[in-house]
């Protein structure tokens, strides 16, 4: 055994040290984003596998040290009881870094949106009463003029372009408040941060059109998909990447994105409520978005969103149609040349059985304190 630090020169000469030894698989337990490094410089010349943490977790009574961690880790390598944890390949790791940094940053903007609202509550100015978007033009012309020094109520509700002129009066009257200079330097400051947010959502995307430019194809694929934008394609693409060989089957890739329910069970009986537990939150995050889109529509999906949703809630539906659309993708990118085809929102209809649904009505009926008899039309 010998030890090396985390700094590049060493990994280098681990490289060379593992590479005189012959070793072909390098394993390394996932820990934060301290992996990454050894990872990458360690990738291209062995077989790399990144293990969850979980599947080597430390024994009770066994003592526990790095040098002692690492040969259990060997061990339990050697003896064929790990799996590699997904790592996509550099492409995509860059396209993922920016589809979650223009997450991140619209988060920002939000939070940073927030707090010109509470701002204003502040000053006793009302407007986010009266408009449903205080950062409309409007809304910008209005407060730009509160920090000029406009402080008359009649004055800022005329800036009103649109719909928003038909609500003056509400206007007039929310603008009767306490605003000052104080409140004027912390709103331009505020302002000033969610243009510069602004912007650089707009470089964060214009870098993504360009770094996405060579998988355009299989964007326009999961285009067609109901509920899934340009948007939603690229980050699905930078979260499960393009090579589906990863996962063998749809269930395998549903299950790894944790839109499966889990399975518990001892001694004949299931324990725990079928939760899917926690996954890639990017990744559910747009297809959650997805779901309830498609919900929206009268297609396939959106059938199956109504359909589970009054029987189960709406949660449940926006997992199992978030599995649906998991397996859609599944199909579209592991196989080129299957085209995508909606089953239709007839598709749950035109397969229930007659007698069946006469029933389930006569139940109905009954339930409701009525004597049903059937008569067949002639």
């Amino acid at each position: 055994m010998r030890t090396f630090s985390t700094m590049t020169r060493s990994l280098l000469a681990m490289s060379d040290w593992l590479a005189d030894l012959a070793v072909t698989r390098v394993v390394m337990e996932s820990t934060s984003d301290y992996w990454k490094p050894p990872f990458y410089l360690l990738e291209d010349s062995f077989e790399t596998w990144l293990v969850n943490p979980k599947d080597v977790k430390h024994l009770p009574g066994r003592p526990k040290t790095d040098r002692l961690d690492a040969v259990w880790l060997c061990k339990v390598a050697e003896r064929q009881m790990l799996r590699p944890s997904f790592v996509p390949p550099e492409p995509i790791r860059m396209l993922r870094d920016l589809t979650r940094y223009r997450v991140d940053l619209i988060a920002a903007r939000t939070a940073e949106k927030q707090r010109v609202e509470k701002l204003l509550e502040d000053a006793q100015i009302k407007v986010s009463v009266v408009a449903s978007d205080i950062f409309g033009v409007s809304g910008r012309a209005m407060m730009a003029a509160l920090i000029a020094g406009e402080r008359d109520p009649d004055s800022l509700a005329d800036m009103a372009r649109g719909r928003m002129r038909n609500k003056s009066t509400q206007l007039r009257e929310a603008f009767v408040g306490r605003f000052n200079d104080h409140h004027a330097f912390l709103l331009t400051k505020m302002l000033a941060r969610i243009d510069q947010l602004g912007a650089d959502i707009a470089d964060v995307e214009e870098r993504t059109s360009t770094q996405i430019a060579p998988f355009a194809a299989a964007v326009a694929r999961l285009d067609e998909i109901p509920g899934i934008g340009v948007t939603a394609a690229q980050t699905i693409i930078a979260e499960v990447g393009l090579d589906m060989t990863r996962f063998p089957t749809p269930a395998h890739l549903t299950s790894w994105a944790k839109f499966a329910p889990g399975i518990k069970e001892s001694a004949g009986r299931k324990k725990g409520n079928g939760a899917t537990g926690h996954g890639n939150h990017y990744l559910a995050r747009v297809l959650g978005e997805a779901a309830v889109s498609a919900g929206r529509t009268n297609t396939f999906l959106g059938e199956r969103y109504r359909r589970i949703a009054r029987r189960r809630g709406k949660k449940r539906a926006i997992i199992a149609v978030g599995r649906s659309i998991l397996v859609i993708i599944w199909h579209l990118l592991g196989q080129e040349n299957t085209p995508f085809h909606d089953l239709g929102p007839d598709y749950y209809d035109a397969r229930v059985n007659l007698n069946r649904k006469m029933r389930n009505h006569v139940r109905e009926l009954q339930h409701l304190g009525y004597r049903v008899t059937l008569e067949p039309v002639a």
